[in-house]
């Protein structure tokens, strides 16, 4: 039987740590053994984020006591930069995520400009996005007024960070207390960017602002379209990311936006789902038929109400297909839907159920089934 893949270990392991070692051994920091020996003695038993925490910690006994002394050894340490000739998918190692665990413990107090050249630095060989934010709750606006500079950084992660850092709802990041109009104007410089790398993580932020702020967002992506300094191509896959979210859940002004109407004269031929009744793990297919009265574009999706262990209900939306409908030519669209039992994140219950087919984020149609 195949191992298991760790995460864990295939990010920290006997050569990652020695390659971080190494790096310090080469500039005449520390040698690189007896670190290494003693991160691999308490490691093992570790979860991922504490292995990161525990390499910080391990630095702490080997790097200069005073923090400037010590920021010098660690720039010195460091690598060249990732290739500045990609654009994107290039997040570095994370080998160098202590780097960033380090500062915040021991810079941002009493050192903050020198703490930022750091995590400016570091950030060019893997994301320090964790680690600003807990710079932004010590020193908000100090670190604000550093990331106003970064938006014009030549090196792409250093621009990114500006994004990704200051995100409302980063997964696994901390709270920040940050206010849209904080973040807008820094989304402001870097929606033009060259770089998708960029250009992706200022769509994954507005698409975090439209939980709360949706309108706030549609206005703000229907001004960068006047501007013009985004091309129109990236802008537009822009606007399609930013707003998946809201469309996913039919908001019609989103739907708007990008082009599509939430009152499109669509009507439903045909819609089935076989079997009706279905066992838990097992799969069932939809069809639909559709006609339009005139060319339109669509975006089709499902909807199920899946019943929860109170007995209420839960919506949860499918994608099937965004497509241009021509005027009285029958659209067919089939979609096989497995319903997934003892899933990690999600429980499935016997019952009725119902679902739904929505167009343009309009319900137009409703099957029933039953789940066994």
């Amino acid at each position: 039987m195949a191992e298991k893949f760790s995460l864990k270990d295939h990010l920290f392991n006997a050569e990652t740590v020695g390659v971080l070692g190494g790096h310090f051994e080469d500039a005449g920091v520390f040698k690189a053994a007896p670190f290494v020996a003693d991160v691999l003695a308490e490691m093992p038993p570790l979860e991922l984020k504490a292995r990161i925490h525990l390499i910080a910690d391990v630095l702490v006994r080997y790097l200069p006591a005073d923090f400037s002394s010590a920021a010098d050894a660690i720039m010195a340490a460091l690598p060249p930069p990732l290739d500045p000739t990609l654009t994107d998918d290039d997040f570095g190692h994370f080998i160098y995520a202590p780097l960033g665990v380090y500062v915040e413990n021991h810079g941002l107090e009493e050192h903050l400009d020198q703490s930022l050249d750091l995590l400016e630095a570091v950030t060019q060989r893997f994301s320090m996005e964790f680690s600003i934010r807990t710079a932004l709750n010590q020193r908000q606006e100090p670190v604000l007024e550093r990331m106003r500079e970064w938006v014009s950084h030549d090196n792409y992660h250093v621009r990114r960070l500006v994004s990704e850092g200051t995100r409302p709802r980063l997964p696994w990041g901390a709270n920040i207390g940050l206010t849209t109009d904080d973040r807008l104007p820094l989304l402001d410089r870097l929606y033009a960017d060259p770089t998708r790398f960029v250009t992706r993580s200022v769509a994954n932020h507005l698409n975090d602002i439209t939980k709360s702020e949706p309108e706030t967002v549609i206005d703000r992506l229907s001004d960068w379209q006047k501007a013009g300094a985004q091309d129109a191509k990236e802008l537009d896959w822009m606007r399609r990311h930013a707003l998946r979210g809201l469309i996913k859940a039919g908001h019609s002004g989103a739907m708007i936006h990008l082009g599509y109407r939430p009152d499109a004269p669509v009507k439903v031929i045909e819609m089935s789902l076989t079997p009706n009744l279905v066992a838990r793990g097992a799969s069932a297919e939809l069809n639909v038929t559709l006609l339009a009265e005139e060319d339109v574009p669509l975006i089709v999706d499902y909807v199920v109400d899946f019943v929860k262990a109170n007995g209420k209900t839960a919506p949860k939306v499918f994608k099937i297909k965004m497509l241009n409908a021509k005027a009285g030519k029958p659209v067919m669209l089939k979609k096989k839907h497995v319903f997934k039992d003892n899933a990690t994140t999600f429980t499935l219950y016997p019952g009725p159920h119902q679902l739904h087919l929505q167009v343009n984020g309009r319900v137009i149609a409703t099957t029933r089934f039953e789940l066994t």
